[in-house]
């Protein structure tokens, strides 16, 4: 019986990843390709075409919102199919977005649909889970993302440079959508107990219905974080081409996977047994010295070790980040923290390509990269104060 208890890779475990991953590789191959295809189709300016790729981040923040009452109420597995359903349809819309304003709107409902659904899968994790391995688990379960954030980019590009017809980028995302859909009709999850969704929100309109609050510090500095990442990944292509670095720019998410896929599984353990702090303070240092390294990188070998380190220190924050959200809330209210941690990431990541387009034709691209340096630098005194100086290993192992 405890063995069963401590096991993590069940089945429920991989297909719900599998899920996440599929729906996170559409979220990151749209992410790299949409701005282009909004100006070659649409002749929209720089910021226009950087709106055009975050609006898809203020939809899932928008989606991210009421889906932790939602879970609470409807239970996260038929909250999962409802977006997943919403994220098919949306996905394969693309087809009949024949102007603009269209595009943007089917770019929010898809965001909507995948906050749901993304809310909804980690929240599934979270419940299956056991106690005792959750940091661990957690970290295992987001390489689902992070995976999906190497091979959507490279994906995207490479249709790009062997279709001119941006219209294959769609069929393949609206083909991998349908698989997506009919997974979930795999999943045997069982929803939370009935006690446990009346418990994890009270009548009325509160902001603890939607918020966890005490998942709100940590998810504040994710937000910052999210910030200084967002123009990585919504200016990729325009930065790398302004290089000449267009092959080491097709590597670079490839290079950030590796890294986190060699480094994850130490993370997640430490996590569990020594608490946060060893694990964030390094890693936000790392994040910064590859962001000053992307900055001002002119050759290969510099873009890809600043890929490395922002790899190791941006993408070993966000699981370990997500994984406090969830360590400090008590069981019954683990939807309303998934959501809110992603709520306050996704603001960041929603927010910035579009800002930070406007200064790209006063600035250029690597001094906006190179400010955000000091973003990631603020955002380190941001958590000792808001989580790290009361870190100690009895609140990090908090069931």
């Amino acid at each position: 019986m405890e063995a069963t208890r401590t096991k993590l890779w069940t089945k429920d475990f991989l297909i719900v990843s599998l899920i996440n991953f599929t729906i996170t590789l559409i979220f990151y191959l749209l992410m790299v390709t949409i701005a282009a295809y909004a100006v070659e189709h649409f002749h929209a300016s720089t910021s226009t075409a950087g709106l055009v790729s975050s609006i898809f981040i203020i939809g899932t923040l928008l989606g991210r919102l009421g889906t932790g009452r939602i879970i609470g109420d409807w239970g996260s597995k038929k909250t999962l199919f409802c977006g997943l359903l919403l994220f098919m349809l949306s996905t394969m819309s693309y087809f009949i977005a024949g102007n603009l304003p269209l595009l943007m709107v089917n770019r929010l409902v898809q965001g909507i649909a995948l906050g749901i659904a993304s809310t909804a899968t980690g929240t599934i994790i979270a419940q299956i889970l056991p106690a005792d391995r959750r940091g661990e688990g957690i970290g295992y379960y987001s390489l689902s993302a992070i995976l999906a954030t190497a091979i959507g980019p490279f994906i995207g590009i490479l249709l790009t440079q062997l279709f001119e017809d941006y219209r294959m980028i769609f069929v393949v995302d609206s083909v991998l959508a349908i698989i997506c859909f009919f997974m979930y009709f795999m999943v045997t999850v069982p929803d939370a107990p009935k006690k446990a969704k009346d418990t994890a929100v009270k009548a009325g309109f509160k902001v603890t219905n939607f918020i966890e609050m005490r998942a709100v510090p940590i998810a504040f500095v994710a937000l910052v974080i999210g910030f200084a990442y967002s123009g990585v990944m919504s200016f990729m292509t325009f930065y790398a081409k302004e290089l000449n670095l267009v092959a080491a720019g097709s590597y670079f998410f490839i290079i950030y996977a590796i890294v986190i896929l060699a480094t994850r599984p130490f993370t997640g353990k430490l996590l569990d047994t020594r608490g946060a702090n060893i694990i964030i303070y390094p890693c936000l240092v790392l994040f910064a010295i590859g962001m000053y390294a992307f900055s001002s990188a002119t050759t290969t070998i510099a873009f890809l070790i600043a890929a490395a380190c922002i790899g190791i220190g941006y993408g070993n924050f966000n699981s370990v980040a997500q994984a406090i959200a969830i360590k400090v809330t008590p069981n019954e209210r683990l939807g309303l923290a998934t959501s809110t941690y992603f709520i306050f990431y996704d603001l960041g990541l929603g927010v910035g390509p579009y800002f930070l387009g406007l200064f790209v034709p006063s600035m250029g691209y690597g001094s906006i990269f190179f400010s955000m340096v000091f973003v990631i630098l603020v955002s380190i005194v941001l958590y000792y104060f808001l989580h790290g100086k009361h870190e100690n290993l009895k609140q990090a192992k908090i069931l």
